[in-house]
């Protein structure tokens, strides 16, 4: 993105944001010389974190289609992000074409570069809103007229949660998107921790997003499982007990070669929401 281009409002290019910081990690252009800067100083302090963000948008797309082959045709992207490759709208329509998609975030610069959210033929739309006011995202007229909630949906929230502090209650927040769906629907949800992190990489991650629009609060296994109350956990792959996995194996046709360090930053699992749910 060059620097003399004027920023949309609402935006501070002196500022880095986590969206732009994503987006610079996963190879994109949407991002500002202070993006850049913070990202190589996170990326030398934390030598894994770029390969752990690569198998949380793997995790992210695979776990998009899983719920497509079974029977979702519509899906609820909270936290999108700027567009980037296998966007949830590519990994589903792959397989059913006429899924519909509704991407969900609060980032300005993500309104501004939405056209590779957007498909051509008006199956996706996008919601600039605050996860943390979920009422206001359900109410959406966009969203309501994309997303039919007396039917099954896929609800996507990788990677984003651990930007609410505990005080916001994000359990709470996960639990309010849940309780709009309908029994069969899904939940894919990762979440960055710090149970193997060593504590210098520690600090830098905590330095540097204090430095960013949004802090960031990682939690540990017992803590993740909590946003998963009342749901049936999945089996992450054929043969293992349903439970959280790390984002590299969730699905993973090679487990060796998907589990990293980097990936073992980040838990993650799909549950279902039953009708006794």
């Amino acid at each position: 993105m060059s620097e003399t281009e004027p920023a949309p409002p609402g935006v501070d290019p002196a500022v880095p944001s986590p969206a732009r910081l994503y987006d610079y990690f996963l190879g994109g252009t949407h991002n500002y010389q202070a993006d850049r800067d913070l990202a190589e100083q996170l990326r030398a302090a934390i030598p894994d974190m770029v390969d752990g963000m690569l198998a949380n948008r793997g995790f992210h797309g695979r776990a998009a289609a899983w719920m497509a082959r079974r029977g979702i045709r519509q899906f609820l992207d909270i936290g999108s992000g700027l567009p980037t490759a296998n966007n949830t709208h590519e990994a589903v329509q792959a397989l059913e074409p006429g899924a519909r998609v509704v991407y969900v975030d609060n980032d300005p610069i993500v309104s501004a570069h939405a056209s590779g959210l957007l498909a051509a033929n008006g199956s996706t739309a996008l919601v600039l809103a605050d996860m943390r006011d979920p009422d206001a995202v359900l109410a959406s007229p966009v969203l309501r007229s994309m997303i039919d909630f007396s039917a099954p949906v896929g609800l996507l929230m990788t990677a984003v949660l651990h930007f609410i502090p505990d005080e916001a209650d994000p359990w709470g927040l996960v639990a309010a998107f849940v309780d709009a769906l309908a029994p069969g629907s899904y939940l894919a949800l990762s979440h960055g921790t710090l149970d193997r992190l060593p504590p210098d990489q520690l600090q830098a991650g905590r330095d540097g997003y204090a430095r960013s629009s949004a802090n960031v609060y990682m939690r540990p296994a017992a803590q993740v499982r909590r946003f998963f109350t009342g749901l049936e956990l999945e089996p992450p792959r054929p043969g293992e007990p349903p439970d959280l996995s790390y984002v590299g194996l969730w699905g993973a046709e090679d487990a060796l070669t998907a589990d990293t360090d980097g990936s073992r930053a980040i838990y993650c699992a799909v549950a279902r929401k039953s009708a006794r749910s």
